[in-house]
């Protein structure tokens, strides 16, 4: 009698910003008999259920969790896990307190981050080992990075673009205002701009205005 082989673990990536997700997704190409990713648009319905949701925390209110806490409430989620740079021991803390099922860096090669998934599945959760913010793992994409900002960069003015002030910006990323003030200086020069309303509108020309539909969706709303 042979083993039954287990299908493939059914993943949706969730992010409001299409090139974060388009990006997250192709790191599973080489992967797709273990994990198929059935969803890198939330605002298509699926008839059946996922069974990880991978929730990509890219310039989203880390700090306060409540689309977190909706994910884990949506009868299409099995479970959650988050994806991100930000390893504040806040942040962690409360994502695990809430139900998340794994708390994942974005440093992860491909490999490991298949086979946190995996353990994720099989009911464990999963934290990554690590303090502070870590850097991109290779294959991640983030709107700017054609344009030479960082990963840290692109994600200040995604805040900025939506309206965020440096108090608020501050507050979402666990930075001091010297440090948020210091990032900007940078983004400015790096995309010749001498004022944030200049700034704001090279975001928007620029794929830094989010899709809030995506997250949307999973609230249970169109």
């Amino acid at each position: 009698m042979t083993d039954v082989e287990a299908p493939p673990i059914t993943i949706a990536l969730v992010d409001d910003y299409d090139v974060v997700l388009i990006g997250l997704a192709h790191l599973f190409d080489a992967h797709r008999d273990r994990v198929v990713v059935a969803e890198i648009d939330a605002n298509a319905a699926l008839d059946d259920r996922i069974d990880v949701v991978l929730y990509d925390s890219f310039a989203q209110p880390e700090s306060d969790h409540e689309e977190v806490a909706a994910l884990l409430g949506s009868d299409g989620a099995g479970c959650v896990a988050l994806y991100t740079w930000n390893f504040h021991p806040e942040l962690v803390e409360q994502a695990l307190r809430l139900g998340a099922r794994g708390y994942l860096s974005k440093a992860m090669g491909a490999e490991e981050l298949v086979g946190a998934i995996e353990l994720i599945h099989a009911g464990e959760v999963v934290v990554t080992e690590v303090t502070g913010r870590v850097r991109s793992a290779p294959g991640l994409d983030w709107p700017g990075r054609e344009q030479g900002l960082t990963d840290r960069e692109s994600e200040i003015l995604a805040l900025i673009t939506q309206g965020k002030s440096n108090a608020e910006v501050a507050r979402l990323t666990y930075l001091s205002p010297n440090t948020v003030k210091s990032y900007i200086r940078s983004v400015y020069r790096k995309i010749g701009a001498d004022s944030r309303t200049r700034a704001v509108l090279w975001g928007v020309a620029n794929g830094f205005t989010p899709d809030h539909h995506r997250i949307d969706h999973w609230l249970g709303g169109p």
